[in-house]
């Protein structure tokens, strides 16, 4: 593909013609399966930035980017690969939780991070198939677990809803699908819940407050999509969302309509994350991170550096490399960073 560049003038492009990879996080690191979210990384309510990953001999590792040190390893987490986690901030109960997935044999565990209790083991989420994904809702003061399955059409299984304790709430049938992606979206200004799958040749968003099918967001795409973003913009409510047919498409989220659409890669999309309202950040199976200017539709750079297709990407403030992306590649590439060269002296 001949890709459109911004000239190297330009003020876009200068804004990022200085990030470059500085190094390789980890030595341990292995994403297994390709789906989306092979790490975590947030900052906690103790002000620590954790990293959270898991390895090839099943353990999950808990990594203190700001040390740059592990603080702990919880070996033989699960009895398969892990295959990624979710974050979320129980603000009832002020505590940090992280859900960690095993998609082979169907696992959801809910880990308390500050000492790694395991507080709930949900085995055989799914009687068949893949559990792709998971993700956290809270609704009416509660939190829930959202499940996904993925399989063949005549064993395909609802998306079902469990409380943390355990307890199976519900089953959404309307949400049959092979889901690759699961997350959860609260509309503030109009105080809905909404579950977000990505599916084979589609988006789908579901009210889950009214428990109806909410838009089946469609363009002429029969592949996977593994990755999705929502963003308000001035009340604007939009859609971002990556294919394995190598676009990036745009939505209204509210009137289901394309708004925009590129064409990024040959190769098929992973894991996207903003940088702001303007910029994306997208793994491609071609080895690049490329740079999407939002408003202009056009790929500003390609950042080398992975050894396989680049699974996850995720931004961070660090207090001493500043903005800055972390990135994984599928199995053992590793976690790396990626800085500013100009706000951090490589020398």
């Amino acid at each position: 593909m001949s890709e459109k560049i911004i000239n190297s003038n330009s003020n876009e492009f200068a804004l990022f013609k200085d990030i470059e990879f500085f190094n390789n996080i980890t030595k341990d690191s292995y994403a297994y399966g390709g789906v989306d979210n092979t790490f975590s990384i947030f900052e906690s309510i103790d002000n620590i930035i954790y990293l959270i990953y898991a390895n090839e001999k099943l353990s999950i590792i808990c990594y203190d980017l700001i040390k740059d040190q592990k603080i702990n390893e919880i070996k033989k987490a699960h009895k398969k690969y892990i295959t990624n986690f979710t974050y979320n901030i129980d603000e009832k109960n002020k505590r940090d939780l992280i859900l960690s997935i095993s998609f082979d044999d169907n696992n959801i565990k809910l880990w308390k991070v500050k000492d790694f209790e395991c507080l709930l083991n949900i085995e055989h989420a799914n009687d068949y198939g893949y559990l792709y994904s998971a993700c956290f809702l809270s609704d009416s003061n509660q939190l829930y677990i959202i499940s996904s399955n993925f399989g063949y059409s005549n064993e395909l299984e609802p998306i079902k809803v469990f409380n943390i304790i355990g307890n199976k709430i519900k089953e959404i049938n309307e949400l049959k699908e092979n889901v690759m992606y699961i997350n959860s979206y609260y509309d503030k200004f109009l105080s809905i819940n909404y579950i977000i799958t990505g599916n084979n040749g589609y988006i789908i968003s579901y009210n889950y407050s009214s428990n109806q099918l909410y838009h089946k967001y469609c363009n002429n795409d029969n592949r996977g999509h593994f990755s999705i973003i929502i963003i308000n913009i001035n009340e604007e409510i939009k859609l971002i969302e990556s294919s394995c047919d190598g676009s990036i498409r745009i939505w209204d989220f509210h009137s289901g309509i394309l708004l925009k659409k590129v064409k990024a890669s040959n190769s098929g999309l992973n894991g996207i994350s903003l940088w702001n309202e303007d910029f994306l950040f997208i793994g491609c199976d071609d080895k690049y991170i490329k740079i999407l200017d939002l408003k202009k539709m056009v790929i500003i750079k390609s950042l080398i550096g992975h050894n396989n297709e680049v699974i996850t990407i995720k931004k961070i403030i660090h207090p001493l490399f500043g903005e800055c992306m972390i990135s994984q590649g599928l199995e053992k590439d590793q976690i790396k960073l990626w800085v500013n060269k100009k706000t951090f002296n490589f020398n």
